[in-house]
């Protein structure tokens, strides 16, 4: 027998608001009763993890200890960083190198990091 992961939570001060931008990222759906002011609110991603947001009083006061490193598969990284940053996303430190490695380091609405890696085709096309 084993033990799976059944979701990723996240504490936020708004689940509703906070979900609407990850299911955007992750160009996954919000559950359809899920509506805005809900305590939860749950994302589904396509081959990938659930996300729960859960509503608490307590705001971000320290860095993640744990976070996402996302690796785009249809656009480049660079594609991907300026897409997420509409969304809604903050820059928190760029570290691109001039050979085409590296990632970008930004911050969801509610100051929770994640990265932006290359996608597999840059990879493949500097690390050969």
């Amino acid at each position: 027998m084993t033990t799976l992961v059944r979701h990723i939570t996240f504490d936020c001060s708004d689940a509703h608001t906070l979900a609407t931008f990850w299911a955007g990222v992750l160009e996954g759906s919000l559950a359809d009763d899920d509506l805005p002011g809900d305590p939860e609110a749950l994302v589904t991603t396509p081959g990938g993890p659930t996300l729960l947001f859960v509503t608490v009083p307590e705001k971000k006061s320290a860095k993640n200890r744990v976070h996402f490193d996302l690796q785009p598969q249809d656009r480049t990284r660079d594609e991907e960083v300026d897409r997420v940053r509409a969304l809604g996303a903050t820059l928190v430190g760029d570290h691109r190198l001039p050979d085409g490695r590296g990632w970008v380091t930004l911050a969801d609405p509610e100051g929770n990091e994640f990265c932006v890696e290359r996608s597999a085709a840059e990879r493949a096309a500097t690390d050969g």
